[in-house]
């Protein structure tokens, strides 16, 4: 029976105040360009990274893995967290579906274990994501935050109460929301899902479609319509206004303290969403762009690696918006 993780309360900020030698563990990104590893201390802090292509073999990419885990182990390391496009059942530590690549019947977590000698916790990439900017980033000191990543295509987390909102096994799937019943068709077999209409992807196709030079991104877009170009300005419009409307879904689903925007395009998306206020005070809430860029989904594996391996929870430090991991009681 595949084994069952104790799933923790996250708290703000990891302590800044431990001492160098806490326990640290190893994350793992697994990002459609790059395959990530790091390092982490309990601080959340890096202490040595490395990172290389990414490949769409399954075993090759899980042999990569358990090599960038052995060149990173040091005295200390305790565990091994892992971001994994798709769907996690991260309890069961399993991979139940990928996109760019599948590792669903790859036994990542059983594989990289035996390989370390460490215990291995796996997880959906943005719930790493998030769990990464709620330990050091933009959601520190917040305890219900639901986060977009924007990118190729677009991802999602949400924490509640300090705890990664799962669902039976793999909630969070927030590119799926629908914005238009009769739009284009996405991968998920349904039609008009916000990842169809306000990811990297939808934005190249509006480019295209309207006429624009090809090449043209997000930032040269604001460059055109800063100009005049009404064109560039429409393009950026109805590139975020179904994100605005995903957005208000979730405020009026979750009624969460925080939004982030995150992923390669977060920081542009925040720009154009920022431009379309909420419809009504009912979906008045506060959203940023994420803080840590790429580095939120190995510092998230780490976090979440020791988190899960220890107490599972990160007990409240006397500082307000400060936490420190409860090490004192491991899993078995």
């Amino acid at each position: 029976m595949a084994r069952r993780a104790n799933h923790g309360r996250l708290g703000g900020r990891l302590d800044a105040d431990a001492g160098p030698d806490e326990a640290a563990a190893i994350g793992v990104d697994i990002g459609g360009t790059n395959l990530r590893a790091a390092r982490i201390s309990s601080r959340g802090e890096i202490l040595e990274r490395l990172s290389e292509r990414i490949v769409r073999d399954a075993d090759t990419v899980v042999e990569r893995i358990a090599s960038l885990v052995s060149r990173l182990d040091r005295p200390g390391v305790r565990a091994i967290g892992i971001g994994v496009p798709g769907r996690v059942d991260a309890g069961r530590r399993q991979v139940l579906s990928g996109g760019y690549l599948d590792l669903s019947g790859a036994a990542l977590a059983e594989r990289i274990d035996a390989a370390s000698g460490k215990p291995v916790v796996i997880d959906n990439d943005c719930n790493m994501a998030l769990i990464g900017e709620i330990a050091v980033g933009a959601g520190v000191g917040r305890e219900n935050v639901v986060m977009f990543t924007i990118g190729t295509g677009i991802g999602g987390a949400a924490v509640e109460e300090g705890r990664v909102v799962r669902g039976r096994r793999s909630a969070g799937q927030l590119g799926h929301i629908t914005v238009n019943f009769a739009g284009e068709p996405c991968a998920c077999g349904r039609h008009g899902c916000v990842e169809t209409t306000s990811s990297g992807t939808a934005l190249g196709r509006a480019v295209a479609a309207a006429g624009l030079p090809a090449g043209t991104d997000a930032d040269g877009l604001f460059a055109l319509a800063a100009s005049g170009n009404a064109v560039a300005a429409g393009v950026l419009e109805r590139w975020a206004a179904p994100l605005r409307a995903a957005i208000d879904s979730m405020v009026a689903t979750f009624d969460p303290d925080l939004v982030l925007l995150g992923g390669g395009l977060g920081h542009a998306a925040y720009r154009a969403v920022s431009a379309l206020p909420p419809p009504s005070e009912w979906y008045r809430c506060p959203v940023e762009p994420a803080a840590l860029g790429d580095d939120a989904g190995v510092i998230g594996a780490g976090v979440s690696a020791l988190v899960e391996t220890y107490s599972s929870t990160l007990k409240r430090a006397s500082r307000p918006g400060h936490a420190t991991l409860d090490a004192e009681t491991p899993l078995s």
